[in-house]
């Protein structure tokens, strides 16, 4: 019987070889000439098109595919790796990283269990998440997307602190739950609530002073009428930067309020999406005062600590709660020797049992770099933030619109009307040149500049200002 090669490995190595090397050095090269080139550009139609084709039944040429990713793919990315990227927190990634992806993808680990070197450096990186938050050593985790699917992980896990593993089986019944955050929560806050079929408008969405953070006296009055009115308290969500200003939470009032309640405690969790790694800088870390206590803390790596994405994390204080939670037996998983030990696994700590190693651009970058150097980024950025907003707050033709806490600046152009506030950021999202957002503050359209590269430096910062005063006919700098 004729033998037929179904194996999707090249018969001849050396073609593969030779391209891998062009692909890395063309990366290299473009991460080392990220500033000479545009921040984003548009896709225009006819690159647009190609990604319209029929499902492909015959392979291509690699080195043609190539080609066709150098022209339609690489110039049209988000642009966060740019220095003069402000719109969102993004992370910039970094060159490390970027080479365990490389690593991770030749090793192709499924991480969502058994005993391997990859399940030990998860472990690895939650021990050291939790070192950096002050949360104690046998803290549990788990590594996931993003801060949205870790919010709603600590939602599920708040549910199981109130009612129970029953609410697995048998839902929430009748007891009607209710949560709490400031109004300047991210979206995934109430989304979490709906997923978890708690409901989203179980979620209180309490004021928040001049500063941005939420109002503790508020807090407290609404969580009295919910128990007057024969509802639970289940959570309280404190938020460590937020989305819109980068304020934080008075985490510590927080923390003594769920606390102290009637009853059963309230889950104390964190959403500390870029935030929480201000506690790496020993200037800001006193801001962060009270997140070591809470029972859960989302964060993530791809943000301030410049982890390519995706790299979020859920660290949760009590490890039965958390493996209570989420754990489920099955006989093709029950524990066992050899390859199937090593129990819990990241699968009994999350819904996922599919999972890539994403842990091991999070363990080389915090290897390679050390917290001393990722502190320093993050002080860079909180720097430049309060440079921008000095220099706002010098021109008269400018108004600030928030105190920048962390990194994020937002203000607005005095003459703009909304609609040239909106004009501006387009045009210079547009032009490549810069890539702010917008959002409202107060009621008013404010452009909103939020720092988190590595790459940024001052003269990016300047620059974007000097274009707002240019747009806006006052240029004096």
């Amino acid at each position: 019987m004729e033998q037929t090669n179904y194996s999707l490995d090249p018969a001849d190595w050396s073609e593969l070889r030779a391209l891998g090397h062009r692909m890395m050095d063309d990366m290299i090269d473009h991460l080392a000439g990220l500033r000479d080139g545009l921040v984003w550009r548009k896709m225009p139609p006819e690159v647009r098109a190609t990604f319209k084709q029929a499902l492909p039944t015959q392979g291509a040429d690699l080195t043609a595919l190539y080609e066709n990713f150098s022209a339609n793919v690489k110039p049209y990315v988000t642009g966060n790796t740019h220095p003069r990227f402000f719109g969102w927190v993004h992370g910039g990634g970094n060159p490390v990283s970027m080479l365990a992806e490389l690593l991770a993808g030749a090793m192709n680990a499924n991480c969502g269990g058994r005993d391997h070197s990859g399940i030990a450096v998860e472990r690895q990186v939650i021990a050291w998440a939790a070192a950096m938050l002050g949360m104690p050593p046998e803290t549990s985790g788990v590594l996931l997307t993003g801060s949205s699917m870790a919010n709603f992980l600590a939602v599920l896990c708040a549910r199981t602190h109130e009612i129970g593993v029953a609410a697995r089986q048998d839902g929430i019944g009748r007891k009607k739950l209710v949560a709490y955050a400031n109004v300047g929560a991210h979206r995934c806050i109430p989304t979490a609530l709906d997923m978890a079929g708690i409901g989203s408008k179980a979620l209180r969405l309490i004021p928040v002073d001049k500063n941005f953070r939420m109002d503790i006296v508020a807090l407290q009055m609404a969580i009295a009428e919910d128990r007057a009115a024969g509802r639970t308290p289940f959570l309280i969500v404190g938020t460590a930067g937020s989305v819109d200003t980068g304020a934080i939470d008075d985490l510590n009032a927080l923390a003594d309020i769920s606390e102290r309640g009637e009853g059963e405690k309230i889950w104390f969790h964190v959403d500390g999406a870029f935030g929480a790694l201000a506690a790496l800088s020993p200037a800001l870390k006193p801001a962060l005062a009270g997140i070591e206590r809470a029972d859960s803390i989302a964060f993530d790596f791809h943000k301030w600590a410049q982890v390519t994405y995706d790299a979020g994390c859920l660290l949760v204080r009590d490890p039965d709660i958390h493996l209570a939670t989420f754990a489920r037996e099955t006989t093709y998983l029950a524990p066992a020797g050899g390859l199937a030990a090593g129990q819990p696994w990241p699968c009994d700590l999350g819904p996922d049992l599919s999972r890539g190693f994403r842990a091991l651009k999070i363990w080389m970058t915090l290897a390679a770099y050390g917290t001393d150097k990722l502190a320093a980024v993050v002080d860079n950025s909180v720097a430049l933030a309060r440079l921008l907003a000095a220099r706002i707050r010098q021109n008269p033709g400018m108004e600030l619109l928030n105190d920048p806490a962390l990194n994020i600046v937002c203000f607005r152009v005095k003459n703009f009307s909304n609609e040239q506030t909106t004009n501006f950021v387009t045009g210079v999202q547009e032009n490549g040149s810069f890539a702010p957002s917008t959002t409202i503050i107060g009621g008013q359209l404010a452009i909103r500049v939020a720092i988190v590269n590595h790459r940024t430096t001052q003269q990016d910062v300047d620059a974007l200002f000097k274009a707002a005063l240019r747009a806006s006919g006052a240029f004096r700098f």
